[in-house]
């Protein structure tokens, strides 16, 4: 059998007191001495200094916890997947040492290419930037995690990169064992996923991401024989269904929150006009505080100082939503905009700007205007595999209500809605024009129109 000390330990349920560590809530994380050997590397370290929520703390101030604690969690999670299966008549052929290391290096490594407040950076899709997946693969293939795989670990680096990019894009080595512990790692229901949800929720003092049985959902995985990806039995169809509803409410009233995009959208056009004079590769080896410092000093005397000084001064002032639009309210322009390049979205904030100064009489510059809208980025399938007992197969959605809708009518359409943000002090001043959203949808439209 496939020997594994971190999966021992867990067995062992940390008799030994010196080989944990604790993170919130009251979770006792196994570390073994090569485990530890890694966390304490330089570049896992740098991950206790980036947040994992970003602008959210401006909302909810207790989302402090950063992509280290969320790391150890999803680590926690692959150790209980493997344990799930490792006893499998169908995936414990693929379970060997090697790739069992591989699947738990991956568990530790996966947001190592994270730089600060990334995920926004990344959806204005800027020239010559990384994503962040594939900054991975440089950070672990020289220098000190490289050293503790090869002295330590019972793989190598590519293994350990198939499974991180095996669910996003073809990997020419893949097989079975690759394609199922790749689902595991990101996929409808996955390690991480599992961690996020409920450590978000926690965090941020809400329940949404929580109402879910975690448990339940774990000890009824199972690997579906014909794509030989995650799977969940039927017993667990409900704890799956309980689990895609708190991630849709997540996204609605926490990462997608009006006050947390008009966040969002400032940091977002003060990058942009930034950009040219910051370097963002350089950047992108920073923590969050010499990252703050670094813009904060880039914008001084620039149209982008107000924006960072209201989201990084002394005083939060965050600019104000004037309209909103989803599918169900607004789906005309909601089409019309989501997904435009980011580019655009700027360029239409400019036509707006004229417009309304045109209209009201009040001087508004196009940096006065933001324009958020979904990005070009969708979120990742919600629609996972259900197996019975009696050995029929169907879809989450096709035997639960609440997923179908979110699955066929596209669950980023649902909680990523399309606003329009004014400088604060120009909300009041701009009522007497635009007195209510139909007002300014009938401004967006022929701004819209102008393109």
């Amino acid at each position: 059998m496939t020997e594994l000390p971190e999966i021992e330990l867990l067995h062992r349920a940390g008799a030994d007191s010196g080989s944990l560590v604790r993170i919130p809530p009251a979770q006792s994380i196994v570390l073994t001495r090569r485990v530890r050997r890694l966390i304490d590397t330089a570049p896992m370290r740098r991950l206790a200094g980036i947040s994992q929520l970003g602008m959210v703390s401006l909302v909810y101030p207790g989302a402090m916890h950063t992509r280290f604690e969320h790391t150890l969690g999803v680590y926690q999670n692959a150790l209980h997947f493997l344990a799930r299966f490792l006893g499998d008549p169908l995936a414990a052929p693929w379970l060997t040492e090697s790739s069992c290391d591989a699947f738990i290096l991956a568990s530790l490594v996966h947001d190592l290419g994270h730089w600060p407040f990334c995920h926004p950076i990344e959806d204005m899709q800027l020239e010559d930037l990384p994503r962040h997946e594939q900054r991975v693969e440089r950070l672990i293939g020289d220098g000190e995690i490289a050293e503790c795989i090869s002295d330590d670990w019972r793989c190598n680096t590519k293994q350990v990169v198939d499974l991180l990019v095996g669910q996003k894009e073809p990997v020419e080595t893949e097989n079975d064992g690759t394609r199922f512990l790749a689902s595991c790692l990101s996929g409808p229901i996955d390690i991480d996923k599992l961690d996020y949800l409920q450590r978000d929720s926690l965090h941020c003092g809400v329940d949404y991401g929580r109402n879910f049985d975690a448990g339940r959902l774990i000890s009824s995985l199972v690997v579906d024989p014909s794509t030989k990806r995650l799977a969940v039995g039927e017993k667990g169809r409900t704890a799956a269904e309980m689990m895609v509803f708190a991630r849709y409410i997540m996204f609605s009233e926490v990462y997608w929150h009006h006050a947390v995009r008009s966040a969002t959208a400032m940091l977002q056009r003060s990058v942009f006009l930034l950009h040219n004079r910051l370097d963002l590769t350089a950047a992108l080896k920073l923590a969050d505080a010499d990252w703050i410092s670094l813009l904060r000093r880039t914008g001084q005397g620039s149209l982008a100082e107000p924006m960072i000084e209201g989201l990084f001064g002394p005083r939060r002032v965050l600019f104000k939503r004037v309209a909103e639009f989803s599918v169900l309210s607004g789906a005309a322009i909601h089409q019309s905009v989501a997904r435009r390049p980011y580019w655009w979205l700027v360029a239409l904030c400019e036509v707006i700007a004229d417009e309304v100064s045109r209209r009201s009489g009040v001087a508004v510059a196009p940096a006065d205007v933001l324009v958020d809208a979904p990005p070009v980025k969708l979120e990742v399938d919600i629609n996972t595999a259900v197996l019975f007992a009696d050995g029929r197969d169907a879809t989450l959605g096709e035997v639960s209500p609440v997923v179908s809708v979110l699955a066929h009518q596209q669950f980023d359409n649902f909680v990523k809605r399309v606003r329009v943000f004014v400088r604060p002090d120009l909300r009041e001043r701009l009522k007497a024009q635009f007195p209510s959203s139909e007002h300014w949808s009938e401004l967006l439209v022929e701004c819209i129109n102008r393109f």
